[in-house]
């Protein structure tokens, strides 16, 4: 086969494909030099020119004198190649310039550089984006340049991605955010932790306590635009990002194991691109930084790790908790490839081929000296966010937090899953405790902190909503479009996978599932295995004990309680909430408590005018009376009726005698 592509280059190029293409490309082992010097071979077939322009475009993009002098068709290729990139990099990639793919020697010398380089440029113009110079570097054939190139967003757009910062307690989680987000160092005693907590235990404990979040913005040139405010040291979010062109939003999690479901609700819901694992160099691989790694493996989110304090820690104890950490990357579990990050080539190697591959970077860095921030920064800026969003489809709004604002009224807070949610646009927000949705309407539009006008899938947003306590909306619920004709779920199949249980599980179980932004105690009621054990698989058959839920099938769910730990994903979904049954339940319940209180009203009435004058009847011990206004609830006011009525029914003598 391999002599065939050999001996006949010319002869495969138009008809031989197809039957060569279904083992191995023709391409791959013999380009055709005819098509790729003959710039007329490009125009000269008109006959077939749609099937085999794809080919010939290869073959002439290949070479790295590509973009030299291109022709009008090649720089075509080029735009469409460039434009594919970028949509699949989620509005940025990294174009490397001078690298052929054609087997010949790297490198271009000063004149075809400044050729390319202009060309490139020329593109960027034309897909509106801006070309950031990272690095140059030399090899056989001359120099090579990386590029990042950023689609330029409007004014009250930014680029969004969400890094989980996960580790155990003391790993200096917060300290590092502080430093990162507030542009100062640390003073080793715990000042930069100081300006993220938000409440007043965590300030006297130093440990953080609930999901934080903070940001970090670049601009086009890819320097840091956080700024702090010189009176009080708070960041105005609004300025940061009218002035990024990216915004990394950190999910500042809690370390201590008393916190646990806090930290897997923000690994669930808050839908991180990224997980930053900390460890503190001197302490090692203790306590929850293994949990915290599973959890992230679990749900598939790509992982780089951040070893702290190298300041204070002696030589020998970090060379034994990098060897340690290495150590548990490479193992089975994780089967990770871990890279020790240590110049500006590192990270552009690193970051391009992060969340794609196995590749698992480690910083080792100091907040106290700030050595090796630098090398931490750039490898944030040129993460890209890892999922496509369609903003034609109906759209969808998971709420992660409430919040009741004086002067506006209920705000919700949560990431937009997928479609375009427009100012004052209408959608159902459910499911309520029966499994109904209500239309609402969305009165104002946040983007962090900055008033916008829309918002697309991928994107966290707040919405001030019309006409609704805070009170009957929870984490969990959604606001979808009225397209959709969402339906709530009580019962759904999961196929999961036991990581850790003590003794073993069978139907009847009950623990917390984890899905999205959903928490609540689902019961086991049947699987097709009799026990589960650690290590098992099983698909295992679910109901919600309280309420339904808004789910979807494939999506993952974190399955706990206690020390139990499983992963899983939804595969069926079952008996839905019939609609109109659960409106007229409603309108039945309703109607029964008016009629009820109707009732009690009436009866009070009665028991007060009936009761007769006796004295045995007065002297019956009654904690309520038949009427007036009494504590509690209806338990007492049916008591007080119960024995109102007694005292009139029963003689005085046989009420003396009892």
């Amino acid at each position: 086969m391999a002599s065939l592509t050999a001996t006949e280059p010319a002869a495969s190029c138009p008809s031989a494909i197809p039957a060569v293409e279904s083992i191995v490309p023709a391409c791959m082992f013999a380009p055709d030099r005819g098509c790729a010097d003959d710039p007329s071979g490009a125009d000269g077939s008109e006959d077939g020119e749609g099937a085999n322009c794809e080919s010939e475009d290869h073959l002439d993009l290949s070479n790295k004198l590509v973009l030299v002098s291109p022709s009008g068709q090649q720089y075509d290729s080029l735009l469409r190649h460039l434009r594919q990139q970028i949509d699949e990099g989620c509005g940025e990639t990294i174009y490397v310039v001078g690298m052929g793919s054609d087997g010949g020697d790297y490198g271009l010398d000063e004149k075809d550089m400044e050729a390319s380089v202009a060309t490139v440029r020329s593109l960027c113009e034309q897909i509106e984006a801006d070309l950031i110079f990272l690095r140059e570097r030399m090899d056989a054939g001359g120099r090579i340049r990386d590029y990042l190139i950023r689609r330029r967003v409007g004014e009250e757009d930014f680029l969004e991605v969400r890094v989980a910062v996960v580790g155990n307690v003391d790993a200096g989680k917060s300290t590092l955010l502080g430093v990162l987000t507030h542009g100062e160092l640390d003073n080793g005693r715990g000042f930069a932790r100081q300006k993220l907590f938000r409440h007043k235990h965590e300030m006297e404990s130093g440990r953080t306590s609930s999901v934080g979040n903070d940001i970090l913005g670049f601009d086009q040139e890819g320097q840091v635009v956080n700024k702090p405010d010189s009176h009080g040291g708070g960041l105005d979010w609004t300025k940061i990002c009218e002035k990024s062109s990216k915004v990394i939003t950190f999910i500042d999690l809690a370390g201590h194991e008393k916190y646990l479901k806090t930290t897997v609700f923000g690994m669930t819901g808050h839908l991180p691109d990224f997980c930053m694992l900390m460890v503190g160099s001197n302490a090692g691989i203790v306590g929850m930084t293994k949990e915290h790694l599973g959890l992230a493996l679990a749900l598939n989110v790509p992982v780089f790790v951040v070893v702290t304090k190298i300041d204070m820690c002696p030589a020998n104890i970090l060379q034994e908790t990098l060897k340690l950490l290495q150590r548990l990357l490479k193992s089975p579990g994780c089967r990770k490839i871990p890279v020790l990050v240590q110049n500006t080539d590192d990270v552009i190697v690193t970051a391009s081929n992060f969340s794609s591959e196995r590749m698992c970077p480690i910083f080792q860095i100091s907040n106290v000296t700030g050595e090796n921030m630098e090398l931490l920064k750039m490898f944030l800026n040129l993460l890209s966010s890892r999922t496509n969003f369609n903003n034609d489809e109906p759209a969808e709004f998971q709420i992660d937090d409430t919040y009741s604002v004086p002067g506006v009224g209920t705000v919700v807070s949560g990431t937009t899953l997928r479609g375009m949610i427009r100012l004052n646009d209408t959608l159902l927000l459910g499911p309520d405790p029966l499994g109904t949705f209500i239309p609402i309407a969305v009165k104002s539009i946040h983007r962090k902190r900055m008033p916008v006008k829309e918002v697309r899938g991928g994107q966290t947003a707040s919405f001030a909503l019309k006409k609704i306590k805070r009170s009957s909306i929870r984490k969990g619920m959604v606001m979808v479009s009225p397209k959709l004709m969402p339906q709530a779920t009580w019962e759904f199949e999961a196929e999961i996978l036991v990581l850790h249980h003590p003794t073993t599980i069978s139907p009847r179980y009950q623990a917390m599932v984890h899905c999205g932004s959903i928490r609540q105690t689902a019961t086991i009621l049947t699987m097709n295995k009799d026990c589960l054990r650690t290590g098992d698989k099983a698909a295992v058959h679910f109901r919600f004990i309280k309420t339904p839920e808004y789910l979807h099938c494939d999506h993952k769910l974190v399955f706990r309680e206690g020390r139990t730990k499983a992963v899983g994903t939804i595969t069926k979904l079952l008996q839905a909430v019939n609609t109109q049954a659960a409106k007229a339940q409603q309108a039945k319940l309703l109607a029964s408590k008016k009629t009820f209180k109707e009732g009690t009203a009436a009866n009070e009435e009665a028991g007060s005018t009936a009761r007769p004058p006796s004295p045995n009847a007065a002297q019956l011990p009654l904690k309520s009376g038949g009427g007036g206004r009494r504590r509690g609830g209806q338990r007492h006011r049916g008591k007080g009726l119960n024995a109102a009525t007694i005292s009139t029914a029963v003689p005085a003598g046989a009420a003396g005698t009892a």
